[in-house]
């Protein structure tokens, strides 16, 4: 089982910043995979924001086109933690912001809101 605890959301102004953070607990040794999905409010779908992935030479990540430019993904993996530094946020990025792994199946945090203000 993995335990993924999201931390960093809040009200922010239009071309403000915030740092969201998710660490992972429980019953593993790496994770591989960990990134960063939203859903905005009024029934969309979840979307992935980005998304790192570790092997032992390299990371990857994406990002979603919407984000790239703005946002980075970093991790830490001694914390098996994972951050999403967000920059010159727009009302459009408003959503409650979900962290996610796959280890052995997919994981998902409860998610942090993020509300941007025009």
């Amino acid at each position: 089982q993995v335990q993924l605890v999201e931390s960093g959301g809040g009200l922010v102004q239009n071309g403000g910043s915030l740092r969201l953070s998710c660490s992972a607990s429980g019953s593993i040794f790496r994770l591989n995979v960990m990134g960063w999905y939203r859903q905005a409010p009024g029934g969309k779908q979840r979307e992935l924001v980005a998304k790192i992935t570790s092997d032992n030479i390299a990371d990857s990540i994406n990002y979603a086109d919407s984000v790239k430019g703005r946002f980075t993904i970093s991790r830490e993996n001694a914390k098996n933690t994972v951050y999403l530094q967000m920059n010159s946020l727009k009302p459009e990025d408003t959503a409650v912001y979900y962290c996610n792994t796959y280890f052995g199946g997919d994981y998902w945090g409860k998610g942090t809101l993020v509300t941007v203000s025009s």
